[in-house]
C-alpha cells in the first residue's frame, strides 16, 4: 500500500518538472506567519494586500471549481481558497492533480472572511515547496505503542498539538530556569564533558577514547567539580545548563543523557540556599504551568503551599523502625532481606541506606517540601552538620514520592574529603560501580581555599513530573532499543 502511494507521488513529482515548478525549492516568499496573518487580519483584509504563507497541508476539500485548504506552518493554521476562475483552469486543474495532503506549500493572495467568518486566503498563485512521498497516519492519535511515537517523533511532532505544546514548554522551563537565576545575579558558565575523572555524582560513567592525545576519557556525570574549582578560581554565583550521561538504568524517572541545571553560590549554607530554591521552583512552575497545582499520579501536587522541612532520620525511622544513628551494615541488609529488598549490587552501608530509603520511606512523601540532614555515609561532597558530624548539610526536593533536585552546603575541607574520597575508592574497589573516584586535583584545589559554599541541581526530571509524563516522552529523541 505505502508503496503505491510512494509510486503514484513519485510521479506527480515528474509532473510537477516537467511543467517547469521545482519540487523541492530553497527560495520561499513567504511575507507573513499564519500567526501574523490571523493577527492583523482585519487591516490586511481592509487593505486587500497581498500576502505569502507557507506550510504542510492538513487537509483538502473540493467543491466543484473550489478547493478549500487548512495549511499549518509552525506558528498557527489558516484557511486556503484556490478558485478555478481565478487560478485559472490549468493551474487549478494542476494544483489538484499534485498536490496532496501532507504536502509543503506556498499560497499567495489576499485575506478575507467567509459566510461562517472563516479567516481565509483567497490564492492568486500557489507553489510546490516540498512535496511528501509518503502519507500522514489516519489513526495516529489513537496509537497505544508508545514506542513507535517516540522511534518516529517527526510524525508525533506532526500530528500531535499536544506533542508539540509539551516541547514549548519545556523551552520555557529552561528559559526562566536561567532568567532567574541572571536576576539573581548567578553568571551562566560551561565546563567540558569530556573528563580524565568523572565526578560529582554516585554513578557509572560512558568511557571513550582521545585519539589525538591516546588517553581514556569519560563523558561527565556531573559537572559539579569543575563548577567548585571555579568557585575556588573567585566567582561568586555561577550556573550550568548542559547535558548530563549516566550508564544506568531506563526507568519513569532515568534516562542515559539529560539536561540538568547546577548553581553554586558562595558565601551561602543549605539553609540559605533552600529559601532560594523554593523561590525559583515556585516561579519557574509558575511561569511554565500557568499555575502552582496539577496533577500527578491522578493526585493533585499543590506548590503554593508552606514547603515543609522533613528530618531523613525521623521519617526513615517512621516507616522502617530503623535508628539511623546507631544502625550497623550487618542490620541494614536483614531489614533488606526480610522486606525483599535486592541488595547484591549495592555495597557499603551508605548504599543500603540509600536504596531501603526509595524503597520504603520515599514513596509515603508526597507533598512538596524539603528532605534534610541525611548520614554522611550517602552523601561523600557535602559538609557535616555541625550539631552531627554524622549527618550532613544536605537537602532534596521531594514530591509525589519522588526526589525532584538536590543541594547542600559544600565540602571545602581538604582533609575530610580526601578521605571521603578514599572511603569512596574503596567501596569501587568492592564492586560498587557508581562510587565516586580519588580526584586529587580537586582535593589541591581546595586546598587554595573554598569559601563557604551551597550548591543545587535539578534536571529535566522535574519537568516530566510536573506533566506526569515518563521522562523519555518530554525528551524529542530517547535512545531506543534497535528493532
Amino acid at each position: 500500500m505505502l508503496e503505491e502511494i510512494r509510486r503514484i507521488r513519485l510521479h506527480k513529482i515528474e509532473l510537477l518538472r516537467e511543467n517547469g515548478m521545482d519540487p523541492y525549492p530553497s527560495d520561499p516568499k513567504r511575507t507573513h506567519t499564519i500567526h501574523n496573518a490571523h493577527a492583523d487580519f482585519l487591516s490586511l483584509e481592509h487593505s486587500g494586500q497581498p500576502i505569502s504563507i507557507v506550510g504542510r497541508v492538513r487537509a483538502m476539500r473540493s467543491h466543484g471549481g473550489s478547493t478549500f485548504l487548512d495549511i499549518e506552518d509552525g506558528t498557527g493554521t489558516l484557511q486556503g481558497y484556490l478558485k478555478e476562475d481565478i487560478l485559472g483552469k490549468d493551474s487549478y486543474d494542476f494544483f489538484n492533480s499534485v498536490v496532496d495532503v501532507g504536502d509543503i506549500i506556498e499560497v499567495s493572495g489576499t485575506l478575507f472572511a467567509t459566510k461562517k467568518e472563516e479567516e481565509t486566503l483567497k490564492a492568486a498563485e500557489w507553489r510546490m515547496l516540498a512535496k511528501s512521498l509518503l502519507p500522514l497516519p489516519e489513526k495516529w492519535h489513537g496509537l497505544e505503542d508508545v514506542e513507535e511515537r517516540l522511534r518516529r517523533r517527526y510524525l508525533d511532532l506532526i500530528m500531535d498539538q499536544n506533542a508539540r505544546d509539551l516541547f514549548v514548554k519545556k523551552s520555557l522551563f529552561w528559559q526562566e530556569t536561567r532568567t532567574f537565576l541572571i536576576r539573581e545575579g548567578g553568571l551562566e558558565v560551561e565546563t567540558p564533558v569530556l573528563e580524565r575523572i568523572p565526578g560529582g555524582a554516585d554513578a557509572e560513567p560512558f568511557k571513550t577514547h582521545l585519539n589525538a592525545l591516546d588517553i581514556d576519557l569519560y563523558l561527565r556525570i556531573a559537572p559539579e567539580l569543575n563548577l567548585k574549582r571555579l568557585i575556588v578560581g573567585g566567582y561568586d554565583k555561577i550556573f550550568e545548563i548542559g547535558r548530563i550521561f549516566r550508564n544506568e538504568g531506563i526507568d519513569r524517572e532515568h534516562l542515559q543523557d539529560y539536561t540538568q541545571m547546577e548553581m553554586y553560590w558562595s558565601y551561602t549554607d543549605y539553609k540559605q540556599l533552600m529559601q532560594i530554591v523554593e523561590r525559583l521552583v515556585t516561579c519557574v512552575i509558575e511561569k511554565t504551568l500557568g499555575g502552582l497545582t496539577h496533577a500527578y499520579q491522578d493526585r493533585m501536587i499543590d506548590w503554593s503551599l508552606p514547603w515543609k522541612q522533613i528530618d531523613y532520620y525521623d521519617v526513615f525511622h517512621e516507616y522502617t523502625g530503623l535508628h539511623l544513628a546507631g544502625v550497623s551494615e550487618e542490620e541494614l541488609k536483614t531489614y533488606a532481606r526480610n522486606n525483599s529488598i535486592d541488595t547484591q549490587k549495592h555495597a557499603g552501608r551508605g548504599r543500603l541506606i540509600d536504596i531501603i530509603f526509595k524503597k520504603k520511606v520515599r514513596p509515603n512523601l508526597w507533598e512538596p517540601g524539603f528532605l534534610v540532614l541525611p548520614p554522611v555515609d550517602i552523601e561523600p561532597l557535602a559538609k557535616r552538620w555541625s550539631e552531627d558530624t554524622g549527618r550532613v548539610e544536605r537537602f532534596q526536593i521531594v514530591a509525589g514520592g519522588s526526589e525532584l533536585g538536590k543541594g547542600f552546603s559544600e565540602l571545602n575541607d581538604p582533609f575530610d574529603q580526601r578521605e571521603r574520597f578514599r572511603e569512596q575508592a574503596q567501596l569501587g574497589k568492592a564492586g560498587d560501580t557508581e562510587a565516586q573516584r580519588m580526584d586529587e586535583d580537586f582535593v589541591e584545589a581546595l586546598e587554595y581555599g573554598m569559601p563557604p559554599t551551597a550548591g543545587f541541581a535539578y534536571s529535566e526530571r522535574l519537568f516530566a513530573f510536573l506533566l506526569d509524563r515518563p521522562i523519555r516522552e518530554t525528551v524529542f529523541f530517547p535512545l531506543m532499543r534497535p528493532k
